[in-house]
């Protein structure tokens, strides 16, 4: 599956973002997805991932309340809404498409394919 992530962009500390991951050549519904997060300098980071029908979802503790994954599997489309941005919250995100499991945190070995990725940029 091909992954095209958007939506990135430089935004007020406190505002809004929406990030959009449109997949082509699978349908998405097949697949668990995930948000991850890189910044400059450090790792890959788990942001938030949902079960293949949306029922069940998780996050990171830095984003628990902040930020909602959906998926809508008739547009082959899966989005991040991030509120209430932080300056650390700025970083590289991608998205990616593989397997959920509930009652553990998503790693990135969980996901084989890869959008390239969407820059956020959080003001101060």
């Amino acid at each position: 599956v091909q992954l095209q992530a958007s939506g990135g962009g430089l935004v007020q500390a406190g505002g809004s973002l929406r990030l959009s991951c449109a997949a082509s050549g699978h349908t998405l519904g097949h697949y668990a997805m995930g948000w991850f997060r890189q910044a400059p300098g450090k790792e890959r980071e788990f942001a938030g991932g949902l079960d293949k029908s949306g029922g069940s979802t998780s996050y990171a503790d830095s984003v628990k309340g902040r930020f909602i994954i959906s998926r809508d599997n008739a547009k082959n489309t899966v989005y991040l809404q991030m509120n209430s941005l932080k300056p650390e919250d700025t970083a590289v995100y991608y998205c990616a498409a593989g397997a959920y499991y509930a009652g553990r945190a998503s790693v990135p070995a969980d996901f084989h394919s890869w959008g390239q990725g969407t820059q956020v940029t959080v003001s101060s």
